[in-house]
């Protein structure tokens, strides 16, 4: 079965709506398009991420979608990134449009966590999400989405459209890499790794601990 990888840019607080420019989404008054632009850093490797989409087929929200629609395809055809994913193979979610206009992009039709389960089951690259913060929330829901590429810019938002909301699973996540850019980015994938294991810091009963530290002193003895 592939995987299915998800790939964001947020502010510190958890902010990931138009990173990359003012006009591109500018819903709910959102007045802070572009904040990641000065922290741009040509030395990092956008494509260890997915973000450029290379060797990967794309699932893309409906807003997503319609931004990348926008630009990506009059990008020059030496722009390596413009390449990779005008070429990438693009599932689209949208209960909205009838039509796609962009190469080599396909409508998921029903019920979306059906068809992304279906698509994980078929032969092919792994399934790559970059922004599409409404469709994360449902994939994270459901349990579908095996790994996680957020990289954190150092910047509060306050308001906009998060990575993760109050709808969210509860669930624990562990770091399997970690990076810093020059400008302060911090890199970070994450994998699964369960239920959330509570604990507490509560002073244990004096009896108990000495219980422990016999058993500890016995070994396989006790």
């Amino acid at each position: 079965m592939r995987k299915l990888i998800a790939s964001a840019f947020v502010s510190l607080d958890g902010i990931m709506q138009a990173p990359g420019g003012p006009e591109e989404d500018p819903a709910g008054g959102f007045d802070y398009g572009g904040w990641m632009v000065s922290f741009a850093d040509e030395s990092v490797d956008i494509s260890a991420a997915g973000f450029d989409g290379k060797n990967r087929e794309l699932v893309l929200g409906r807003r997503t979608y319609e931004i990348f629609e926008a630009y990506w395809p009059y990008q020059q055809k030496d722009n390596p990134v413009a390449r990779t994913l005008n070429e990438a193979k693009k599932h689209v979610a949208s209960r909205t449009r009838t039509k796609l206009h962009w190469n080599n992009s396909v409508l998921l039709r029903g019920d979306i966590v059906q068809a992304i389960n279906d698509l994980k089951t078929r032969p092919g690259p792994d399934l790559q999400i970059i922004g599409s913060s409404n469709l994360i929330q449902s994939l994270q829901a459901a349990s579908l989405i095996d790994e996680y590429n957020v990289w954190t810019f150092p910047v509060i938002l306050g308001r906009g459209k998060r990575l993760f909301s109050d709808t969210a699973k509860p669930s624990a996540l562990r770091l399997i890499r970690s990076r810093i850019s020059s400008t302060s980015v911090v890199m970070s994938t994450f994998v699964p790794d369960g239920d959330i294991r509570t604990g507490t810091f509560q002073a244990a009963d004096p009896s108990d601990m000495e219980l422990a530290r016999r058993k500890r002193m016995a070994g396989d003895n006790w």
